[in-house]
């Protein structure tokens, strides 16, 4: 009788690796990629809602006299809180505001400008002002104005 040549390998119970298992190791693994990558590509332009600014050389232009602004702003020595009270209506606490000062409100989601309206705000006393109805719930950027005596303030804050 003939001795085989070829040598025996134990039994493993397992099936060799293969040029097949390894081309489904790679379609699955870069197929992984590619659903994430398409999936926050369509998350990331689904939820921008436009630019920030339309051109950035003529925004550089205006820089200067958007920090002079900031500047007067400031030596009127006027401050403003905004905050949602327990009724969800915007409250705004002021400090140093002349009184019979205008105050309004106009607020913005985060991103875009779907759900931007003004509020109305009713002064709750000398430095305390509410809006008549409840904001919806989530964030909010709150743009504040303020007008007395021919001046004016800006504020913009973010509350949740």
């Amino acid at each position: 009788m003939a001795k085989s040549l070829k040598p025996q390998r134990p039994f493993t119970g397992q099936r060799p690796f293969t040029g097949k298992h390894m081309a489904a190791v790679l379609v699955l693994g870069f197929g992984v990629v590619v659903a994430v990558n398409f999936t926050m590509a369509f998350v990331a332009t689904s939820g921008f809602h436009g630019v920030v600014v339309e051109n950035g050389y003529i925004a550089s232009q205006k820089y200067n006299g958007w920090l002079a602004e900031a500047k007067a702003q400031e030596r009127l020595g006027w401050s403003a809180e905004v905050r949602r009270d327990e009724e969800g209506r915007l409250a705004v606490a002021t400090s140093g505001v002349p009184t019979g000062a205008e105050i309004s409100a106009q607020i913005r989601r985060p991103l875009g400008d779907a759900d931007a309206e003004v509020l109305a705000l009713t002064s709750r006393d000398a430095d305390r002002y509410l809006s008549h109805a409840a904001l919806p719930a989530g964030r909010w950027i709150v743009r504040l104005t303020i007008t007395a005596n021919g001046e004016s303030w800006h504020s913009e804050s973010e509350i949740a």
